[in-house]
């Protein structure tokens, strides 16, 4: 068997890396690192998001990371697709608006969604948060989904969550996922479950991701 004592994690978003660090604690001796103690100019990969696919992007920073550090590198590409905005933002989901200079980028990106969906009805708010996994470990590549179905609210509702979490309404609840705080949003997240398949694939693979 293939053992990794660590894994970096291709981002220096500090929210997603809190996120990821958490989700594996029911996986014992697996060691998190972010990109910047591992990268040099780790603050680079975004440059590799070019694709209008979340597979494109998530699959070149786990191997550019991989490349520029030798460990198991683990990248994911997210976004929230919109059905009565035929799938915006997607991709292009954190950078969706230019924020102003008394905002911040989550700020500005819900302001905007929030107008873009001002005459839409609540049976119309589709949405759904995706998230693409891509584990890159000794030239092997593993590569999972998440998706969590829910709808968009018609204003802010919580501050325990980033992103657009404070108007995303998971299916089959009533408050949005900020509102529910992080320990439901681990439970049922899109990124929970990719990384939950990841972990199926790793053992499907003979890959174990744990301390020797």
């Amino acid at each position: 068997m293939r053992q990794a004592h660590s894994i970096v994690l291709a981002s220096t978003n500090r929210h997603k890396f809190e996120e990821v660090q958490t989700l594996l604690v029911p996986y014992p001796g697996i060691e998190l690192i972010p990109a910047n103690k591992a990268i040099r100019n780790a603050d680079k990969l975004g440059l590799f998001e070019t694709s209008d696919h979340y597979y494109d992007n998530c699959v070149a920073k786990a191997r550019a990371a991989n490349h520029g550090c030798h460990y198991p590198c683990l990248a994911d590409d997210s976004g929230l697709e919109v059905d009565a905005l035929q799938g915006r933002p997607g991709v292009k989901s954190h950078r969706y608006a230019i924020p102003r200079a008394d905002e911040t980028q989550d700020q500005a990106n819900n302001k905007k969604l929030l107008e873009e969906l001002k005459d839409v009805p609540a049976n119309k708010r589709t949405a759904r948060f995706v998230c693409h996994l891509a584990l890159v470990i000794e030239g092997v590549l593993v590569h999972t989904i998440g998706t969590l179905e829910g709808t968009i609210a018609t204003e802010i509702k919580g501050a325990q969550g980033f992103g657009y979490d404070p108007l995303f309404i998971p299916k089959g609840f009533t408050q949005s996922l900020a509102e529910l705080g992080p320990q439901k949003k681990n439970e049922i997240s899109h990124r929970a479950t990719a990384l939950k398949q990841l972990m199926q694939e790793m053992k499907a693979k003979d890959i174990v991701l744990a301390r020797p």
